[in-house]
């Protein structure tokens, strides 16, 4: 009898009910975030890098004489993003991780991203780039997993990149954090990208991408 019944229902019934559920998710699609957007200056093509984070369009350069950053190199911005000198003239002194000090933050927050990607100058030419990225990554994150460094380029100069999880217990959750150092005729140099969150990221990597591999001699 309980197949029956359901035979039974009216046609008109059934088609209310259907409009109701369609209604519904009609507003649900409506209703639903669009999803972050990128770091400004779109992506494009992929630098077969194993990223697969592309690389953001140039809205400027940083390093060389007259730049907001003096540098022993120099290096393509992204759109938008705002280079600033770190003087270390504060109460606090030289901020310092490993054998490096910050000299630059570049805010990613005009280009619609929470983060930065910090500047790290110090020693001497001739320093080993990996012993100064190991020294660094463990200062920066007393608390890490997935830590994983690769001989690679930046721009014209051999490079050492590490990426990693900064596993933080005073975090929201791990979130992810890489760098790459190089050794100049003027010293090492560590650019390193954090971001509020992994999203935050993965959204300012194409920026990052650009950076590295545009570093030439200033």
């Amino acid at each position: 009898m309980r197949g029956v019944a359901v035979g039974l229902v009216p046609a008109a019934l059934v088609v209310g009910v259907v409009g109701v559920l369609t209604g519904c998710s009609a507003e649900a699609t409506a209703e639903k975030p669009a999803g972050k957007a990128s770091a400004k200056g779109a992506a494009k093509g992929s630098p077969g890098d194993g990223t697969g984070a592309g690389t953001a369009a140039k809205g400027g350069t940083v390093g060389g004489a007259g730049s907001p950053c003096v540098l022993p190199v120099s290096f393509d911005l992204a759109a938008d993003w705002k280079p600033k000198a770190v003087t270390n003239d504060d109460q606090f002194g030289p901020v310092t991780q490993g054998p490096v000090t910050l000299v630059c933050e570049i805010d990613a927050k005009p280009a619609g991203n929470i983060g930065f990607m910090r500047v790290w100058t110090g020693g001497r030419s001739g320093d080993d780039p990996r012993k100064a990225l190991e020294a660094f990554v463990t200062d920066e994150a007393k608390s890490r997993e997935k830590v994983t460094f690769s001989e690679t380029k930046a721009g014209e100069f051999p490079a050492t990149e590490v990426t990693y999880l900064n596993t933080n217990e005073f975090l929201d959750a791990p979130k992810k954090e890489r760098a790459f150092a190089v050794s100049t005729p003027r010293g090492l140099l560590v650019l390193h990208l954090g971001g509020m969150d992994s999203e935050e990221h993965e959204g300012m990597l194409p920026a990052y991408e650009l950076a590295k591999q545009s570093v030439r001699k200033a």
